[in-house]
């Protein structure tokens, strides 16, 4: 009876030190890194974390995929703030930004942009740059705001005949993901995700190497993908991803945006074309390359370019392609305004 005693106490005590070390790091995590942006309150206690660099017009805005937060855009947001305003943000329930407190599909994400930019002072035109999810993002931003849009890149978006409702086969995975992210959930709040992600990251790569080889077929693959994608962005970013992915709520958010996928889906294969507004659609090579009609539903001049030595991340593979992409879609739209005028 005493020893189950004190396993329970020592069980406890366990408890309350990894909720503690999860507290303390998470106030130092954003004391280290989300210095350099700024918090921009959009209305019902929401906040929305936005990254500046850079001066001049248009703004190229970057809107990053499903789970990713701003730093995914570092390398390429500084290489465009040489030049032209780079603006890169969280959405709500991700990173640095508070939780979600609306589904998060396209319509409300691109609404609680919109207040943001406005709410921030951050002047149109913008030149909208989206990754995966981040591209229905764009597009559906493009097409509540037109006349703030000047042109628009899409990273290899996503499409929405692969996801449930349209394809019904894929519920299973959703359903997976939620079950694995409401097991992180209390694993972060304890200390637990903390310690294994800047391993996985950060430190001990021979020990990171062990987790993933432990972990069971379906979450060694999510676990190597996580490990090899991060590792192709700056590396003096990986501390700050590690502390997004040390927290419980960046775990509530990614079930938040998986809960929302069809609803997702069934908004953006209603959605019209982008009309009048440039669109640079790049397709990776394992990718079967989009048709015409799927270009045509996209918007009406909307073109498409193959990313040959590059997978999903095209910005992470070939991140040149992506800034030549996004200086010509800025050069058009200059133009384009310069005979407006």
């Amino acid at each position: 009876m005493h020893a189950a005693l004190w396993i329970v106490a020592l069980a406890a005590i366990i408890l309350l030190a990894g909720v503690l070390y999860q507290w303390i790091g998470g106030l130092r995590d954003r004391q280290r890194y989300a210095e350099p942006g700024r918090w921009v309150t959009i209305g019902n206690g929401a906040r929305l974390y936005l990254l500046e660099m850079g001066a001049g017009a248009p703004t190229v805005l970057f809107e990053a995929g499903f789970g990713a937060t701003h730093l995914n855009w570092r390398a390429i947001q500084e290489s465009i703030a040489q030049y032209a305003c780079a603006a890169s943000y969280d959405r709500c329930g991700l990173g640095w930004s508070s939780r979600s407190r609306t589904a998060r599909t396209p319509g409300n994400i691109a609404h609680e942009l919109h207040q943001m930019l406005h709410r921030a002072g951050v002047k149109p035109p913008f030149i909208l740059v989206g990754h995966s999810f981040g591209g229905l993002v764009v597009r559906r931003y493009a097409l509540l705001y037109p006349n703030e849009v000047a042109g628009v890149v899409l990273i290899d978006p996503m499409r929405c005949d692969e996801w449930p409702p349209l394809d019904p086969a894929k519920q299973s995975q959703l359903d997976l993901g939620c079950r694995l992210i409401r097991f992180a959930i209390p694993v972060a709040s304890c200390g637990l995700a903390r310690l294994l992600v800047s391993l996985l990251f950060c430190r001990a790569s021979h020990i990171s190497d062990q987790i993933v080889g432990a972990a069971g077929a379906h979450k060694r693959h999510v676990l190597t993908r996580i490990k090899t994608e991060v590792r192709k962005m700056p590396r003096k970013v990986w501390p700050a991803v590690a502390a997004h992915w040390s927290r419980p709520g960046f775990y509530a958010g990614i079930r938040s945006h998986i809960l929302s996928i069809p609803q997702t889906v069934t908004e953006m294969d209603g959605a019209g074309p982008i009309r009048e507004i440039p669109v640079t659609v790049l397709t990776p090579s394992n990718a079967a390359p989009l048709s015409q009609q799927h270009l045509d539903r996209i918007g009406d001049n909307a073109r498409q370019v193959i990313a040959r030595k590059s997978e999903h991340w095209i910005h992470l593979d070939e991140p040149e392609l992506v800034i030549d992409s996004i200086r010509s879609t800025m050069a058009a739209a200059v133009a384009e305004a310069a005979v407006a005028d």
